[in-house]
């Protein structure tokens, strides 16, 4: 099996581009980036196939090696509708951000920045019971005139 160094560096641009997408803070980019890594996978599973070779009936007077894998065709027929859902989804998001607020990009949560502005180190009030540690109600003592079964 040979590789196509046109199609890995193809691919690693789109995953790369396609990552770089994903953490824009505009839906339509978020949208973008989803495709190119759909694409991206989609090509990397072609390059699992190998070669192009027969269709993977069998036939006596056919080798074996010369066989095209049904695998990565299968994974990649999957990928195509997995994407096409993941994509549909993503433009009804849009749209109704679109029709909601008339606005594609995401806005900060007030709430978000405030708990962000905060340390991350906060030190505890010391526990006035110490030693009262559990969040059960500690057993009463047994009373004076209590004997166990076995005596």
């Amino acid at each position: 099996m040979s590789v196509n160094l046109t199609l890995l560096v193809i691919m690693g641009a789109m995953f790369g581009f396609g990552i770089y997408l994903v953490l824009e803070r505009g839906l339509t980019r978020v949208l973008l980036g989803l495709v190119l890594l759909t694409n991206a996978a989609n090509i990397l599973l072609l390059m699992t196939g190998g070669y192009a070779g027969l269709a993977p009936l069998f036939g006596e007077d056919i080798p074996p090696y010369e066989y095209n894998d049904p695998l990565p065709q299968a994974l990649m027929l999957t990928a195509i509708v997995i994407g096409f859902g993941v994509t549909s989804f993503m433009l009804a998001i849009i749209y109704r951000s679109w029709v909601l607020a008339r606005q594609d990009e995401l806005q900060d949560d007030i709430e978000d920045r405030r708990v962000a502005s905060h340390s991350t180190y906060s030190e505890e009030e010391p526990d006035q019971n110490v030693d009262d540690a559990t969040e059960f109600d500690p057993l009463p003592a047994p009373s004076p005139d209590f004997k166990r079964g076995d005596e």
